[in-house]
């Protein structure tokens, strides 16, 4: 299995007055071609910011992330854009549609930026996740697990190296959790590398494997 992001060493914390709170204790994690991770642990474990620092959202203070073989860590702006761009999928529990653009404008900027895909290729991912009817709607007219197929809807528009889930199922009913899930370990099966943060048993029981946190530490299950 081909290893398509490498962690290691990821020290991260941040400053809460004259107090330094650490998020992530030397953690080092692969993430194989096709797979699917989940990432497991309680709320203020350092989920979120594990994923943000593999995706070149925040720079750990330790350690570095490479995503297919390139370091997304320690780089310029510009250079962890282009990098993201090109090989990061990623869905956030809220904000990854922006209001002021249809669904299926969101999924096509995500290919834009990409530099991928094509209109008919958007329909079909619409009608994939049974969106058909939404593509013209503002996020604001669409149901709660409509909004959340559709930024799994962006999160999958490009051909990305690895996809990045916090939370993506939470607070969903148990046919939109399955569709979501369907449709992660549909694009893994085709080669990407998928790591997903999650309390869901469903999540879990689909998962290649598990990587437990506490405390900003790995930890064993």
């Amino acid at each position: 299995m081909s290893v398509v992001v490498e962690g290691r060493n990821l020290h991260k914390f941040y400053r809460i007055g004259d107090d330094e709170v650490f998020a992530l204790r030397d953690v080092s994690l692969d993430l194989g071609q096709g797979e699917i991770v989940a990432l497991i642990g309680a709320s203020g474990s350092g989920k979120s910011t594990l994923l943000a620092c593999i995706a070149g959202l925040e720079e750990p203070d330790g350690g570095y992330v490479k995503v297919a073989g390139s370091r997304i860590s320690h780089r310029t702006e510009a250079a962890r854009s282009q990098l993201r761009r090109r090989h990061v999928g990623i869905l956030m529990q809220s904000g990854t549609l922006f209001d002021h653009l249809t669904v299926f404008q969101n999924i096509r900027l995500q290919q834009h930026l990409a530099g991928t895909g094509e209109d008919e290729q958007v329909h079909q991912l619409l009608e994939k996740l049974g969106l058909a009817r939404q593509g013209d709607k503002l996020p604001i007219q669409l149901s709660g697990g409509e909004v959340a197929r559709g930024g799994l809807a962006v999160a999958l528009a490009g051909a990305h190296t690895v996809l990045l889930c916090d939370e993506p199922t939470a607070e969903l009913d148990s046919k939109t959790e399955a569709a979501i899930l369907s449709l992660i370990r549909e694009r893994c099966d085709e080669g990407t590398a998928a790591l997903v943060a999650t309390h869901s048993e469903a999540v879990a029981r689909m998962a290649n494997r598990a990587i437990h946190l506490k405390d900003g530490r790995v930890v064993d299950a």
